[in-house]
Parts: structure tokens; C-alpha cells; sequence
């Protein structure tokens, strides 16, 4: 099975189970693990990068983090 039968499978599967999907990315749980997902990458970046790209870190962190979970 080479990876294009893979991605395709893939996205059948998606497509059988989209509602299900789409709930669990909007659930309370993805909420909760994506905020400590997402500001532990945005800690680590700052304190990496210079400072003067902090706002932008910030803005890709919330950017992201209003995509998963159900805080809008």
C-alpha cells in the first residue's frame, strides 16, 4: 500500500465519520489540550526567538487556537 492509497483511506474515512470528527474538535476536551498545547509551543518560541517577534507568536497561538476546541 504506497501513500497515496494511504491519504486516500485516509480521507474516506474522514468522510464516514466527519460529524464525530468535527465534534471532538470542538469538544471541551480539545479545548483544554489544545491551550496547553498551543501556549507550551508559544512559551518555548518566546523564549527562543527574539522578542520582537512575541506579538506575532501570540497572534499564531490564538490564530490556531480558536480552529480547535469550542472557546470561540
Amino acid at each position: 500500500m504506497g501513500l497515496e492509497d494511504l491519504v486516500n483511506k485516509g480521507k474516506g474515512l474522514y468522510a464516514q465519520n466527519k460529524d464525530k470528527v468535527d465534534d471532538a474538535l470542538k469538544s471541551d476536551q480539545a479545548e483544554d489540550v489544545s491551550d496547553r498545547v498551543l501556549g507550551g509551543a508559544a512559551d518555548f518560541a518566546k523564549k527562543v526567538l527574539p522578542d520582537s517577534v512575541d506579538g506575532k507568536v501570540d497572534e499564531v497561538r490564538d490564530k490556531l487556537d480558536g480552529s480547535l476546541g469550542n472557546d470561540r
